[in-house]
């Protein structure tokens, strides 16, 4: 089981842009640098973004990318499924008519488990991974003598 860097990196464009939200647009630039994510890379998941509704482009001076909604209301969850699509794990869990085995297939059960554990932990908003991460700044400390 893999995302793919649509998804990795996509949640990490999304990250930087709920850490500038309310400071109105974001740059390319400053989302490259921040994120180590190339620029034309970075255009081509906000076309993914864009299209779900997550995200607002404003073109000329001053321009960028911003979050179309609060960070709190958007997910982990959304994001993946914007640039991932909304695949199961396994195809049997979403159409049971594909198994032979059908509902009394228990491996079947299980799969579907996991993809829900999955779902729960990418429920996580943008709002929490800000503050997770504000939190993980201020936890690393280095000291020089």
């Amino acid at each position: 089981m893999r995302m793919s860097t649509k998804g990795r990196y996509g949640l990490r464009v999304m990250l930087e842009l709920a850490k500038h939200h309310g400071h109105g647009p974001v740059s390319v630039d400053l989302i490259a640098r921040n994120q180590g994510i190339s620029q034309n890379y970075i255009h081509v998941l906000v076309q993914g973004l864009k299209a779900a509704g997550l995200v607002r482009t404003a073109r000329g001076p001053g321009g960028g990318y911003e979050l179309a909604r609060p960070p709190s209301g958007v997910t982990a969850l959304d994001v993946v499924r914007a640039l991932e699509g909304d695949a199961e794990l396994v195809e049997c869990v979403q159409d049971v008519a594909t198994c032979p085995r059908g509902e009394t297939c228990v491996v079947r059960e299980l799969w579907g488990e996991v993809g829900a554990a999955i779902k729960r932990v990418l429920g996580v908003t943008l709002e929490q991974l800000v503050e997770r991460d504000r939190m993980r700044a201020e936890e690393v400390v280095t000291y020089f003598i």
